[in-house]
C-alpha cells in the first residue's frame, strides 16, 4: 500500500532481460534502508527488492507487469519516481494508492500557468476507466486531483514542488505514464455494473 506521495529520484543504472522478466536496478538514496523482498513503487508500479548492492538495489518485472505499464520504455539513465511503502499509524497525505498500475496514458498537453503547469492525458477507453473532476489519480505513482475530466481524458495541476521533486519536468506530449485510478471508483463502479 502506498500514498502517491513520492519520497525520491531514482536513477536506472541496469536493465537485464531475463527470458520474459526484466531486472531493473535502480540507483536511490533510501537503498541502505532497503531489505530484499522489501515492495517499492516505481512510477507507480509495485516491485519487490531482489538484490541490494551499496546504493543499488534490483527489482524484477514480469510480463504481466511489461504489458501493462511503461516500464518496456525505460533506458539506463532515465529519472523514476520511487516510494516505499506505506507505514501503519502515518498520515495518509495522497491517497490509498495499491501500485498496481491499471493502464497507460498518453500526454497529449501540457501548459504553463503562471508558476505551476498543467499536463493532460488520454487513455484507451477499452478497460473503461473513468474520473471524475476532483477525484483521485495515480500518474506515474504520483497522488494527484483530476481537474478537467473528459471521457478518456483528463488533466491534472503540477504545483513548483511536485514539478521540482518528481520526473513530471523530464514529461513531454506523447511520454507514456502509468495510471492507477482511484481504487473506491473503481469498487463503485464495479457495484453499479453488476447492479
Amino acid at each position: 500500500m502506498f500514498t502517491g506521495i513520492i519520497e525520491e529520484l531514482g536513477t536506472i543504472t541496469s536493465l537485464q532481460r531475463d527470458k520474459e522478466n526484466l531486472d531493473i536496478t535502480v540507483r536511490a538514496n533510501f537503498t541502505s534502508e532497503l531489505k530484499i523482498d522489501q515492495s517499492v513503487a516505481h512510477n507507480g508500479v509495485c516491485l519487490t527488492v531482489v538484490a541490494i548492492d551499496h546504493d543499488r538495489y534490483t527489482v524484477t518485472a514480469i510480463k504481466e507487469t511489461l504489458d501493462k505499464t511503461n516500464l518496456n520504455d525505460l533506458d539506463e539513465g532515465n529519472i523514476v519516481n520511487l516510494e516505499r511503502g506505506m507505514k501503519i499509524g502515518d498520515r495518509l497525505d495522497g491517497h490509498i494508492v495499491q501500485g498496481h498500475v491499471d493502464q497507460t496514458a498518453t500526454c497529449t498537453a501540457i501548459s504553463e500557468a503562471d508558476g505551476s503547469w498543467y499536463f493532460t492525458f488520454s487513455y484507451d477507453p477499452v478497460l473503461s476507466n473513468i474520473t471524475i473532476e476532483k477525484g483521485s489519480i495515480t500518474v506515474n505513482g504520483v497522488s494527484l486531483t483530476v481537474v478537467n475530466s473528459k471521457k478518456n481524458e483528463f488533466s491534472v495541476a503540477i504545483i513548483p514542488f511536485t514539478y521540482e521533486h518528481t520526473n513530471f519536468n523530464t514529461l513531454r506530449v506523447g511520454t507514456i505514464v502509468n495510471l492507477e485510478f482511484d481504487v473506491i471508483g473503481k469498487y463503485v463502479k464495479r457495484i453499479t455494473e453488476l447492479g
